[in-house]
């Protein structure tokens, strides 16, 4: 005939079991900057393969890849392919020097690849010390496609898990 007092004693002990999880910002929002890591992570991955094979063929073979310009030794022109580096100087002139251009674009999308990172761990609010390997993934050749199949899995995970964590405005 007396009722129990169940009704504040769970929710208390509950809630001491499991800390309350906070997300710097809504699910829509941590799952489109889960989306724009997953492609920069793939593309710095296959950009940092490029580059890998650029500074062998640069370094072992003392060859880089040319498109476009002419020979200034003999005048014909030059269409495609491996070019020799003698003491730092080429024979072509007037082309392009994907080699470099390799270089440049992997440095540039490193940086957005940074970006992406920093967006991410910023909404998941994660420790210092996963950001640092996270941005690791795009300095080691095959890493960034492991590193981002693991943190596409836990984001995941913890938003499913947390679905009132995210802030709201």
């Amino acid at each position: 005939m007396t009722e129990p007092k169940s009704s504040g004693a769970p929710a208390a002990s509950t809630n001491a079991a499991t800390p309350k999880r906070r997300f710097g910002g809504t699910p829509a929002q941590i799952m489109t900057a889960l989306k724009f890591y997953k492609v920069l992570a793939y593309a710095t991955g296959a950009m940092l393969l490029l580059l890998v094979v650029e500074l062998v063929l640069r370094y072992a073979f003392s060859s880089v890849l040319v498109a476009g310009g002419t020979n200034s030794i003999t005048g014909e022109s030059h269409g495609f392919g491996l070019v020799n580096v003698d003491g730092g100087a080429m024979a072509i002139t007037g082309g392009v020097n994907l080699s470099t251009m390799v270089l440049i674009v992997h440095g540039w999308m490193y940086v957005v690849y940074l970006i992406a990172d920093f967006r991410l761990w910023t909404l998941m609010r994660w420790p210092f010390g996963k950001l640092v390997l996270i941005a690791l993934g795009g300095v080691v050749p095959f890493l960034s496609f492991i590193v981002e199949g693991k943190v596409h899995k836990e984001v995941l995970a913890e938003v499913a898990a947390n679905p009132k964590a995210g802030k709201r405005y």
